[in-house]
């Protein structure tokens, strides 16, 4: 079954229009125009309504990613937003204007948060493991440890692990174990270890470098990544999150993939797009993924 995953109502968090390879995006009381890749369609507002951002991130000529951020007197370069959930999910995150169009948090994600957080609460351990690789600045980190895990949290980037630190604290949450790691070669080594974990996080980029050098292609390195994956996984006690935001890469490949290295029966799988909804209620794909547990 092909699923469709969108974010639920949050109140410090809002797609308020997209259009013209752009979107419109409220981050607590700050508006911010970046680009958007996929928004090929034309915007639902009048340009005097993204012409009021806080923010808008132009290209640097020449670039695909780089460029500077505009801003009114009145935008901080960094300012913290919180995320509440009915499930009892509480957290902060500190937000800030990368020279890369990110601000350091992905609110497309929610649904895969509010998974991992349920999903974690559920498992049988007294103590469950979780591993989270290409961790980013720890959104689904934070999600597996309010829900009371035991979270290694890996990142390639130490500055990016920093961050995810003082999102951790400003969520009043402590004992994540940080790794500035090569994802590959950390999970080859646990399969050596013999490690298992209840739960384990994947949210790769398309393309990336390990701390000292390493190279990371999606296309080639997946395959690998996922049967080390499963041999990580507790095999009666487990949930899985893979995520990818790749421009054409299909979920119909994630099917193929899961479907042949993670076999038997699940009670929880599901596959297909994440999207965000604007106020013209346009779609904005924004990645495939697949999650299952047991």
């Amino acid at each position: 079954m092909y699923d469709f995953l969108t974010t639920s109502p949050w109140p410090d968090y809002e797609l308020i229009d997209s259009g013209n390879f752009q979107k419109l995006e409220r981050f607590g009381k700050y508006v911010l125009a970046r680009p958007e890749p996929q928004a090929i369609w034309d915007p639902h507002l009048p340009l005097k309504e993204w012409e009021r951002a806080d923010a808008a991130f132009a290209r640097a000529p020449g670039s695909t990613e780089k460029g500077q951020w505009r801003l009114k007197p009145s935008m901080p370069e960094q300012w913290l937003i919180a995320y509440e959930r009915p499930d009892g999910l509480k957290l902060k995150f500190r937000l800030g204007l990368s020279s890369f169009k990110h601000v350091g948090l992905f609110p497309e994600q929610d649904p895969n948060w509010q998974f991992i957080y349920n999903q974690t609460r559920q498992r049988r351990a007294k103590l469950p493991r979780v591993l989270n690789l290409f961790a980013y600045t720890g959104a689904a980190t934070l999600a597996a440890r309010a829900a009371g895990a035991d979270v290694t949290h890996l990142d390639s980037v130490k500055q990016v692990n920093f961050w995810a630190r003082d999102n951790m604290e400003a969520s009043q949450l402590d004992g994540v174990r940080w790794l500035v790691e090569d994802a590959m070669k950390y999970v080859r080594r646990e399969v050596k270890r013999g490690s298992k974990y209840q739960g384990l996080i994947l949210d790769p980029p398309a393309y990336g470098r390990g701390p000292n050098g390493e190279k990371w292609q999606l296309e080639d390195e997946l395959n690998e990544m996922l049967k080390l994956s499963q041999q990580l996984l507790d095999p009666e006690d487990h949930f899985f999150v893979v995520n990818l935001y790749s421009l054409g890469f299909s979920a119909l490949i994630l099917d193929n993939l899961t479907t042949a290295i993670f076999p038997g029966p699940k009670v929880v799988r599901e596959l297909g797009e994440i999207y965000l909804h604007d106020a013209g209620q346009r779609k904005l794909p924004l990645g495939t993924f697949c999650r299952f547990a047991t």
